[in-house]
């Protein structure tokens, strides 16, 4: 496994026995673990990529697996997006750290919210395994 990080706000890993990209982000009140491509890794490792710019990066293109929240905003709480996550990311030491989000209001705010859309297709083949 190769990996690359910055400023100690974001990690991410290339898997070559899988051809896998992740990674992992850090931030004010939320840890994401994430799927990314090939091109989001090779765009986050160039030299004049700020810390800023390849967390946003990782956050537009990627697919989100695990999200942890802690922002002041409310109780904190856990979404796992994918529970294949710990599969995916192995070097990762993030787990669940909340209450985690029941799998209906997962599905619900994949389907409903722009940003996961990229979750939708796993999401909806899961539920379909889970409900017969």
């Amino acid at each position: 496994m190769e990996f690359i990080e910055d400023g100690g706000i974001w990690k991410a890993c290339y898997d070559s026995d899988r051809e896998l990209y992740t990674a992992e982000t850090w931030g004010k009140g939320v840890n994401e673990l994430w799927e990314i491509t090939k091109e989001t890794f090779d765009l986050i490792t160039l030299p004049d990529v700020t810390e800023e710019e390849a967390i946003k990066l990782i956050r537009t293109e990627g697919r989100c697996l695990l999200k942890n929240v802690c922002d002041r905003c409310g109780l904190p709480y856990s979404v796992i997006l994918d529970s294949d996550y710990k599969e995916l990311c192995p070097w990762s030491k993030m787990k669940p750290d909340f209450p985690v989000w029941g799998e209906a209001l997962t599905d619900g705010a994949v389907e409903f919210f722009d940003s996961q859309k990229s979750n939708r297709a796993q999401r909806r083949a899961k539920r379909k395994q889970r409900l017969g």
